[in-house]
């Protein structure tokens, strides 16, 4: 299930898929940077003022940054609520109090 974030100027949609950011249904991110985080912040903020994060290539404003991470947030949620998911969090439990107790 996509989430659609913007659509950009030239007509192609930003979205996020499961846990990737895709920008016309080729991935562009996985993750969001802050504006002020960037090296090329000056520049970026001189073509789009209201610009706070990049997903990629592509500036977002705080409203589609947050619609990013709402998307992400619950992708990860419903990983993390599956069986396997679950499944692996105790296999790794166990496997480091074994190896607290010197079994390995």
């Amino acid at each position: 299930m996509a989430t659609l974030v913007k659509t950009t100027q030239d007509g192609r949609k930003l979205e996020v898929n499961g846990l990737a950011i895709t920008l016309g249904g080729v991935l562009e991110a996985f993750e969001l940077v802050e504006v002020q985080k960037h090296p090329n912040k000056r520049a970026i903020l001189a073509v789009l003022p209201e610009a706070t994060h990049l997903a990629g290539r592509v500036a977002l404003t705080q409203e589609e940054a947050e619609i990013v991470q709402d998307a992400l947030k619950e992708v990860e949620a419903q990983i993390l609520a599956s069986p396997a998911a679950i499944n692996e969090r105790f296999r790794i439990a166990a496997m480091w109090k074994a190896r607290d107790q010197g079994i390995e």
